[in-house]
């Protein structure tokens, strides 16, 4: 009996140190194509937002830069209008001066005597209050248009600044990106759709018959179906969404900011039920916009690592519909 238990604790004993010096495998379950895909719709979604935010910062500094630049070319005019009032008070105090016009004994002396003085006294005091006016005409509106550039200065330092916040917030999410891009090189062979040239030629017989300007933007969308989604690209060769829709109205003769935001507040606002092509759809919180081309298709840059297509206007949460005025 003994011996059985002793041969009992040595297999025991034998079992735990087996266990303790066994290496530990744990099992890690590889994403599945699905799980790869929802992650990299996720990070995409988010980018694009910033990639928005930055567009509309990128068109309120163009909008501040031109307000700057009209404020210098008034306020060197002014400048030199104040510069020869000064000049030309003092001009008028030198010329009196010197031909005796203020010499009162002289004035006394002469006929006419203290009436003669004051005369020209009178006479020299309404020439500068007037003069002196005009100078603080010219001075105040220098001063208010000095301040108004202080301001717009300050403005475009702080969108300086928040432009390179949002930079470094891009530049982080695609560095998430990558990672997730190799991962579903590995899964699927490629990081992201080859451009599809002839994807626009295959789709040529589908664009609808539309009138006016908004056939013109029509066509333009249609020409750009297999393009690349490029940051803050509005072509040719490569759009995101807003400057997709910037560049189809443009070939129109049209003008809209590079901001799905500042679209939406470019736009008329319309009913589901007024849509036609051309119109412009907006997404998650204008986050995103689409140029509709009717039958309940929208031509869109989708996302990185995607391509420009035609697919159904009910792909996301629809904010509103909008018409370029």
């Amino acid at each position: 009996m003994s011996s059985l238990r002793t041969l009992l604790r040595t297999a025991l004993l034998a079992g735990m140190s087996a266990a303790l010096i066994a290496p530990t495998a744990v099992a890690h379950a590889e994403p599945s194509p699905a799980d790869l895909t929802h992650r990299i719709e996720t990070s995409s979604a988010e980018l694009e937002r910033i990639v928005e935010s930055y567009n509309k910062l990128a068109e309120d500094i163009k909008v501040n830069k031109a307000a700057v630049a009209r404020l210098h070319a008034r306020i060197g005019p002014l400048e030199k209008q104040a510069e020869q009032s000064r000049a030309d008070v003092a001009a008028l105090a030198n010329t009196a001066y010197k031909s005796g016009g203020l010499r009162t004994a002289d004035a006394l002396l002469r006929p006419g005597g203290s009436v003669a003085l004051l005369d020209r006294l009178g006479t020299l005091d309404q020439l500068t209050r007037q003069r002196q006016e005009r100078i603080s005409g010219f001075t105040a509106n220098q001063r208010r248009l000095l301040d108004e550039k202080t301001r717009l200065d300050a403005t475009l330092a702080r969108q300086a600044a928040q432009a390179r916040e949002l930079a470094a917030g891009k530049k982080r999410i695609e560095g998430d990106l990558a990672k997730l891009y190799e991962l579903r090189r590995q899964a699927y062979g490629a990081a992201s759709e080859k451009p599809a040239p002839k994807a626009a030629e295959a789709e040529a017989e589908n664009v609808p018959a539309v009138a006016g300007d908004a056939g013109a933007a029509v066509r333009y969308a249609f020409g750009a179906i297999g393009k690349p989604y490029v940051w803050a690209g509005e072509g040719p060769n490569g759009y995101d969404c807003s400057g997709l829709t910037l560049a189809a109205w443009r070939s129109a003769g049209r003008s809209l900011p590079h901001s799905a935001r500042m679209q939406w507040g470019a736009v008329a606002h319309i009913g589901r039920a007024d849509l036609r092509p051309g119109d412009l759809i907006f997404y998650s919180g204008l986050g995103h916009v689409a140029l509709y081309v009717g039958d309940g298709q929208v031509i869109d840059a989708p996302s990185a690592g995607r391509n420009v297509l035609k697919r159904g206007m009910n792909m996301m949460s629809i904010h509103g519909y909008g018409r370029v005025r």
